[in-house]
């Protein structure tokens, strides 16, 4: 067990800068003695540390289940359906006062045909021309999404 130091009975000085407190020591941790006296020990050992504990499940096969995480998903059509949606949410936040008027007016189709083409071009870079011709992904991410809903593409 370690010392205290002295508690000071002295006040500071009006004015005089105060020395920060120091942190006081923990006490120490009560133990249980043994109540038989047969069973003391003179000698003193350190308890040795449990063994680490192995997961219930460490060597047995993982169930297949879909991942907690989609971005995580192997699914082709997950990941092109995702790609389709995060390029054309961009075209709508980039644009938002063009798309606005487009849906105003009815004009989707022609004030985004070039921004369009150049999305469904990644897309089809990305995913490749079999696959994208394929599956509606794109279409649909541009009638959900760009045309809010509406049959527009």
């Amino acid at each position: 067990m370690t010392p205290r130091a002295p508690v000071s009975t002295q006040r500071p000085t009006p004015g005089a800068p105060v020395a920060p407190a120091r942190p006081t020591p923990a006490a120490p941790v009560a133990t249980a003695l043994p109540t038989s006296p047969a069973s003391v020990s003179t000698e003193h050992t350190t308890p040795s540390a449990p063994p680490p504990r192995t997961p219930p499940t460490a060597g047995m096969p993982t169930p297949s289940r879909p991942p907690i995480n989609p971005f995580l998903a192997n699914d082709p059509n997950a990941k092109a359906r995702r790609l389709a949606r995060a390029l054309v949410s961009d075209l709508v936040t980039y644009f938002p006062k063009k798309r606005d008027e487009g849906l105003r007016d009815g004009t989707l189709k022609q004030l985004f045909r070039e921004e369009i083409q150049k999305s469904h071009e990644e897309y089809v870079q990305q995913v490749g021309r079999e696959f994208a011709e394929s599956t509606p992904h794109f279409q649909e991410a541009l009638n959900d999404i760009l045309a809010g809903g509406q049959r527009v593409f």
